[in-house]
């Protein structure tokens, strides 16, 4: 019998396309579900009968309840290795298989990088001018000689890090696992925390969400900032105080922010962050890129066929391991 497969969390409608899902139908019968209900009755019902599920990043949470209202999944795949929004020991009491995908690192980094730009040169700002019949409203900020405050060096922190040091920016870092041995193979200064929020004139965040990162950009670490600096987070919402955060861009004791990610997902319509004039805001789009979303479809498809085969891999668990 064919194994009902169901993608969702299709937003933009592009997943049918940008891989070939034909190479399944030796194995089952792919679903795309572009409805999506926060109210879980209507989502149990709506995925009852599937066996397998892809999922899109963190967009649909499936926690030990929904989990237990889906007696017929047997595996989840998600795009990244990383998904805060599946209950991994849930499913696997269940005996309910999830496995990953890699990610294409340039993606993230890249639109980090496109947020400080626009928001150090007021580009919509501008741009939203111009349109509108007017000519150069303001006066632009600069990059080189500045000082780029990196919080999280992994990965994406340090690809950050290089295009600082490419536009002759002074980097610095700080994160609660970084030496300055790490920092310094790069090319990077280490610092304090306090450090490295009072030398910012920019603050990009890069750390995985976790209890420890919670919350850590917090009213303290906002105030310790100058008043001319920048914030940027491409990473996790819940990282920084969205209250300590608003509270600081209005009273201008922040010059401003720019954020791809948000505690709720998607942006409440009523939600301050919609209308703070000093505020640019992306949808959370760091990862939404053709050559991304290639990898993470072509990924699960080969996900698919080997737990098909009796061999799953890239397995996420519990533990990690």
């Amino acid at each position: 019998m064919a194994v009902q497969i169901a993608v969702i969390d299709d937003w933009q409608d592009v997943a049918r396309d940008v891989v070939d899902w034909s190479v399944l139908d030796s194995i089952g019968q792919v679903t795309f579900i572009h409805e999506y209900p926060a109210e879980r009755d209507t989502l149990a019902a709506r995925l009852h009968r599937f066996e397998v599920i892809c999922v899109m990043r963190e967009r649909t949470p499936f926690d030990e309840g929904l989990l237990r209202r889906l007696p017929n999944l047997k595996l989840l795949l998600t795009g990244g290795m990383r998904n805060a929004a599946l209950d991994l020991k849930a499913a696997a009491e269940l005996g309910i298989q999830v496995c990953g995908t890699e990610s294409y690192k340039h993606a993230a980094p890249e639109l980090t990088w496109a947020l400080i730009m626009a928001l150090t040169r007021n580009l919509v700002q501008e741009a939203n001018a111009l349109r509108a019949g007017l000519w150069q409203q303001g006066l632009g900020g600069d990059l080189h000689g500045k000082t780029l405050a990196i919080l999280g060096l992994g990965s994406i922190g340090t690809r950050v890090a290089q295009f600082g040091q490419v536009f002759g920016m002074r980097v610095i870092a700080w994160s609660q696992n970084l030496t300055a041995e790490r920092a310094a193979e790069v090319g990077v200064t280490y610092v304090s925390k306090q450090q490295l929020f009072e030398q910012a004139d920019i603050l990009s965040v890069h750390l995985v969400l976790s209890e420890r990162s919670r919350g850590l950009v917090d009213a303290q670490a906002l105030g310790w900032m100058k008043p001319q600096a920048l914030l940027v987070n491409t990473a996790r919402g819940p990282i920084v105080d969205e209250a300590a955060l608003i509270d600081a861009l209005r009273d201008k004791r922040l010059a401003g922010a720019a954020l791809d990610v948000f505690a709720e997902e998607p942006l409440p319509s009523d939600h301050p962050f919609r209308s703070l004039e000093n505020l640019l805001a992306t949808p959370h789009v760091g990862y939404v890129t053709r050559n991304n979303y290639q990898k993470f479809y072509s990924l699960m498809i080969e996900d698919l066929q080997a737990w098909a085969a009796g061999k799953p891999i890239r397995l996420l668990t519990p533990t990690g391991d």
